[in-house]
């Protein structure tokens, strides 16, 4: 662990281990395998690994898989690649499916001893009748069944007598209790659908509140940590451990969950964007999940630093982006080349600069990292800068190309607007120029000097690119419009979270992978696209701009 920064559950496992009442830390990362991991499950992630490592303990990667209908290989696959990907290495992988024998015996223990009973309620029938905060709920007219009849109810919902939803197995505790979870959760519901690791072996599965206490205790947890919205669930999570008679007792802990300002943190609306095609995918760059992330650019150190200078607190809070942003510039300013790619190209003739002539120029990989050395770069008389590099008729204190004004190419020469060439309706479609050959970068040149400094690329053999722009998909005022106006979130989906452009980059990019990063002049931190990039044509998605005002304290 590289942050060993005190936290509340930090200091908790000290003072276990020092009063010893625990010997070792086993911790667990538990998910649930019906979509792609997020950023909020990175915290998850860091923390359970971390404090398992600091204090010499163990991590299982146990997926919760009691949902059939919801939960796919696919998605067992995509998180056990994330978990890899950020740099850390369970201890034991486990399924609590693997468990399904040992849950059905815990819930015959609970029949036997008149802790458990069978109810033919409707879902909706036990919800009106579980009461609210205010008032007690009403008791099932099944709850006094006799145990023998609950035992034999119970086998027989396992042989597949009954449609879904025509029974399930209830916790008998308290239906008056000031804690709606204990007022006789559904511990069982019938469901005849294949599941991805048992096949149709079952058509009975487990509620998550009953299997989650018991796959900790099976596997010796000794802290389970949760995010805070499981906090009301852990007097159920103490009686399903004490009531079944496990031999090892576990401990749940709640922290609060990672919230991210204009990120979607919603598993369920993020497959619902994947669904409806709003997105390319569970990887589409503009998604907060880690394979998103991925792609997009970011790199495994920098979602660890942020996960743990984010810290752990009891209460909810909400985490600006630029946090996180700063995390990936702060990885990348020392590691990615720095290099001139052009993504709105005006071409520039520089009209004293002898024809068919191309001499190569020296450029530096990282000013900042000296020892990433240097590249040759080729100069010619035709180039490509970016349009906004010019203006015909410029504001006061532009200092960059306009007609009579001199700038240095950067790593070349000063050159000077002469001419303008315009198309039949008036757009800006070449300017001429000329160089000034003294004034080559590097040279000593201290004759005059230029306010200005834009980027090129060279004309002949500028490798043509494509560059992917992101903004977030939903703005949280958009957010706040779905809660007043009672919309779908799918209503308010930025037009502009995805813009397109197609330019160029220097020719000694043509060799690029997927996942390389570069810093691109003026534009910001980029990567190479693992999904559209080809032979042909690099596709770059931009991971960052250049500069933040976001500053850690």
């Amino acid at each position: 662990m590289e942050n060993n920064s005190s936290n509340f559950l930090r200091n908790i496992i000290i003072e276990d281990l020092k009063s010893g009442k625990v010997n070792h830390i086993q911790t667990r990362f538990p998910p649930e395998p019906n979509g792609y991991l997020h950023i909020g499950h990175a915290k998850s992630i860091c923390l359970n690994f971390d404090l398992a490592d600091e204090f010499k303990g163990k991590t299982n990667l146990r997926f919760d898989d009691t949902n059939p209908v919801k939960e796919d290989t696919e998605y067992v696959e995509s998180i056990k690649q994330d978990v890899e990907w950020l740099g850390y290495e369970w201890d034991n992988l486990f399924f609590a499916s693997n468990y399904f024998e040992e849950f059905y015996k815990r819930a015959v223990l609970l029949i036997q001893k008149g802790k458990a009973y069978v109810c033919d309620l409707s879902a909706e029938e036990i919800r009106k009748a579980r009461g609210t905060l205010t008032e007690p709920g009403k008791e099932s007219p099944d709850r006094h069944r006799s145990i023998e009849e609950n035992l034999d109810l119970f086998e027989r919902m396992r042989k597949g007598e009954f449609k879904d939803g025509e029974k399930v197995l209830r916790a008998k505790i308290d239906m008056s209790s000031p804690n709606i979870n204990l007022r006789d959760p559904i511990l069982y519901r019938i469901a005849h659908a294949t599941h991805h690791n048992t096949g149709d072996k079952w058509c009975i599965y487990p509620m998550y509140d009953f299997a989650h206490p018991l796959e900790d205790a099976i596997e010796g947890v000794t802290h389970s940590i949760c995010t805070l919205e499981f906090e009301d669930h852990r007097p159920l999570y103490d009686w399903v451990v004490g009531e079944c008679e496990m031999a090892n007792v576990p401990h749940q802990y709640e922290f609060a969950r990672l919230n991210i300002t204009n990120t979607v943190m919603s598993k369920r609306k993020l497959k619902l964007l994947v669904d409806e095609k709003v997105v390319d995918g569970w990887d589409d760059p503009r998604m907060p999940t880690i394979s998103g992330l991925r792609r997009k650019g970011y790199t495994p150190e920098s979602i660890r630093n942020f996960a743990r200078e984010i810290g752990v607190a009891k209460a909810d809070s909400i985490v600006d982006e630029k946090m996180l942003e700063h995390f990936i510039r702060e990885d990348l300013k020392l590691k990615a080349p720095r290099t001139m790619a052009i993504l709105q190209p005006l071409k520039v003739v520089i009209t004293n600069y002898p024809e068919g002539q191309v001499e190569m120029l020296e450029a530096e990989n990282n000013p900042e990292n000296p020892e990433m050395g240097n590249r040759q770069i080729p100069f010619s008389r035709e180039i490509y800068i970016e349009q906004d590099d010019f203006m015909e008729t410029p504001p006061p204190k532009y200092f960059r190309l306009f007609p009579g004004n001199e700038v240095r190419l950067k790593h070349a020469y000063f050159i000077k607007c002469e001419e303008v060439i315009k198309d039949e309706q008036g757009k800006v479609i070449e300017i001429h120029c000329t160089y000034d050959p003294e004034t080559k970068s590097g040279s000593g040149f201290t004759g005059r000097k230029v306010k200005g400094t834009i980027h090129w690329v060279e004309a002949s053999q500028a490798l043509s690119a494509e560059f992917r722009l992101y903004e977030p998909l939903i703005l949280d005022e958009q957010m706040k419009a779905e809660e007043e106006e009672g919309k779908t979130f799918l209503d308010y989906i930025n037009p502009n979270s995805l813009e397109v452009q197609q330019g160029f980059v220097e020719r000694n990019m043509e060799e690029v992978k997927a996942q390389d990063k570069f810093q691109f002049y003026r534009h910001g931190y980029f990567n190479v696209d693992s999904k559209y990039t080809t032979s042909e044509k690099p596709v770059f998605n931009r991971i960052v701009s250049m500069k933040s005002s976001f500053k850690i304290n």
